[in-house]
């Protein structure tokens, strides 16, 4: 496989729109400036989503799961979603201060539609709505409070294609390089290492909340 010809680059809008379709009703109607009853079913049922945000330092695309329902509906223009425990990095948060769009894309285990929600958000510490994230007696430190511009469903077609959901397509964990000795690689083994990854996995308990 070569390094692809600048000279096939599409720079033009034109250039794009014709080698597409116009949309289908279905592709446009299905978008919604709120969250209706089967959306918020939707988002009820899903433990995962991830998070894109925008800033001055560039983008960010961050993984966001708790048990079904942790995105909470506050009604049908706001959704609440509680800041876990992290890497503390927050490039997600640094992003909103600076820049509120976001999007977030919603999984559900088994189903091969994904819902999206594009919206701004608010960076809020109340502390009484905290309270009602609380896990393991620990609240979140803050939450985003979402304005929701637009939600649809994606359909099903990158799920099936990937097979993400499929048993048989999963793979053993000792096939791929293992945190620690991605750490070690790279800083030439100040980090990292073979106790980097069998501390890891009660580490990971230890600090879920």
């Amino acid at each position: 496989m070569h390094p692809p010809d600048p000279s096939h680059d599409l720079l033009e809008l034109t250039q794009l729109e014709q080698l597409f379709d116009a949309p289908r009703d279905v592709s446009v109607v299905k978008e919604i400036d709120h969250v209706d009853a089967n959306y918020a079913a939707w988002i009820a049922a899903s433990p995962f989503c991830v998070l894109a945000t925008a800033g001055p330092g560039g983008l960010d695309c961050s993984p966001r799961g708790d048990p079904p329902g942790f995105v909470h509906v506050l009604d049908p223009k706001t959704l609440l979603l509680p800041d876990r425990r992290g890497n503390n990095r927050i490039e997600s948060l640094r992003n909103l201060i600076a820049d509120p769009r976001l999007a977030l894309l919603f999984f559900i285990p088994g189903l091969g539609e994904t819902l999206r929600v594009n919206g701004r958000a608010r960076i809020n510490a109340d502390p009484e709505l905290l309270r009602h994230f609380t896990v393991n007696g620990k609240a979140p430190k803050l939450m985003l409070v979402v304005s929701v511009e637009a939600v649809y469903f994606q359909c099903s077609r990158a799920l099936v294609r990937s097979k993400l959901w499929d048993a048989a397509s999963q793979i053993g964990r000792e096939s791929l390089p293992k945190p620690g000795k991605i750490l070690a690689d790279i800083s030439s083994g100040r980090i990292g290492g073979a106790s980097y990854d069998r501390e890891l996995p009660d580490r990971v308990k230890a600090t879920l909340y």
